[in-house]
């Protein structure tokens, strides 16, 4: 005869190895994280110092070119003042001609107003081939005004108490070079952009491959022991001498098994998705899991949406993430408090918000950050995969959002679910 504590269903306890290695994976997956991050900052710090470098260096061979340019037009300015001085003499023409071949090899854009205020002559001022005089002089008026603005006049002593300025702007050299720097930081800004949406698409890429495989060969791995197990409750319900109620708890247990299978199944292969009444199923799911966890937890659901609001969803893989995350909010509450799901479409949008708030410990702002990334995990034993999962099966099979809403240290944390919502017409 069996016992009434025999009959009672035993206990799951995890073997000292597999909580040593759950910890270790944790490790593993957070020292990966770490490091990305640290590498991140590391090249980010690197392509600022070699911008600034870039930009400080450049600067300074403006800087030097800009007064090379006006020693260049002060000579011309003073060659200007001894032809209009001095008696002719052959050998300063020569000179004065080296002068103004240095001004046009610079090409430097300069033009002289006499005492008269009249802009005549000119250098290195481009005009259309077909512009007539009155162009030109429209031109030359433009020029001159930006001169103006540009560098302060170089006077001219023409002498006998006359004066007549040089103004000139700079050569399209010197103008390359001043802007080029933020061009070059443009351009590295824009190389780096690219580089990290190629880095992030790899790894998105190569993290995906993990978790299909890792989905694939767990299902794989369960089906076996699963098949034995069917087996052995067929064999105990035929057996007379067994109490028929150690067949049936170990049904329950496989037929939980089967439902985990064919969720990772899910995971590792595309998913069906089907158009279901959302409403519906978190509701039946809570009632579900109620009974399942502390009974000094309690459950409410405040629902807004119509009963006909539907949406394209996979029902084994999204009542995994409401598992996920509610049990992540007992495990926050000790497991004892309120859990609040609202359901809600908000106007003028196309979607259906699901918030799922705790009464728990709530985290800091540095912990919502960093709760979905593998391993990572505020309690003592566990993979810290959970919330992981749930953010992948809602993003990347259901194209939907997983994010923290709120979170107050000793108040509680609000998780939100956004999915697309059919149309009800």
């Amino acid at each position: 005869m069996i016992s009434e504590t025999q009959k009672q269903k035993p206990r799951f306890r995890l073997h000292p190895v597999a909580i040593l290695n759950s910890q270790r994976l944790r490790r593993s997956l957070l020292d990966t994280y770490d490091k990305k991050s640290f590498y991140k900052y590391i090249i980010g710090i690197i392509l600022l110092l070699l911008s600034i470098g870039s930009l400080f260096y450049t600067d300074k061979l403006v800087e030097e070119l800009e007064q090379r340019e006006e020693r260049e037009v002060q000579l011309y300015a003073e060659g200007m003042r001894y032809v209009f001085n001095s008696p002719f003499d052959e050998n300063f023409n020569v000179v004065f001609q080296v002068i103004q071949d240095a001004v046009n090899f610079y090409q430097i854009p300069v033009i002289y107003v006499n005492e008269n205020n009249i802009p005549n002559p000119n250098k290195n001022i481009q005009f259309p081939a077909n512009a007539g005089p009155a162009e030109r002089e429209r031109i030359i008026q433009d020029k001159l005004a930006d001169m103006k603005l540009e560098h302060s006049p170089i006077p001219v002593d023409l002498g006998r108490g006359r004066t007549g300025n040089i103004y000139y702007s700079n050569s399209f050299l010197l103008t390359q070079l001043r802007y080029y720097p933020f061009l070059q930081l443009s351009v590295m800004l824009l190389i780096g952009y690219l580089a990290y949406l190629a880095f992030s698409s790899a790894r998105k890429a190569e993290q995906n491959r993990v978790w299909v495989g890792l989905a694939k060969e767990t299902a794989h791995q369960l089906g076996t022991p699963l098949s034995s197990l069917m087996a052995w409750v067929e064999y105990f319900r035929s057996d007379s001498t067994i109490d028929p109620s150690i067949a049936e708890e170990i049904e329950k247990d496989v037929i939980r098994l089967e439902m985990i299978t064919t969720r990772f199944s899910n995971i590792g292969s595309v998913p069906t998705l089907k158009d279901e009444p959302v409403t519906e199923i978190v509701t039946n799911f809570i009632s579900y899991l109620e009974k399942r966890v502390s009974s000094k937890v309690k459950f409410s659901v405040f629902n807004e949406l119509a009963d006909e609001q539907t949406a394209l969803i996979n029902k084994n893989l999204f009542e995994w993430v409401i598992e996920n995350v509610c049990k992540n909010a007992v495990d926050a509450m000790g497991g004892i408090g309120e859990i609040n799901v609202t359901l809600q479409a908000p106007p003028n949008t196309k979607e259906i918000w699901i918030d799922i708030a705790d009464t728990g410990k709530g985290m800091s702002k540095a912990n919502m950050n960093k709760i979905f990334n593998p391993g990572f995990s505020t309690k003592k034993r566990g993979w810290g995969l959970g919330l992981t999962l749930a953010k992948r099966i809602i993003e990347n099979y259901h194209s939907g959002k997983l994010f923290v809403k709120s979170s107050e240290i000793g108040k509680g944390t609000t998780f939100r679910i956004s999915l697309n919502a059919n149309i009800i017409e």
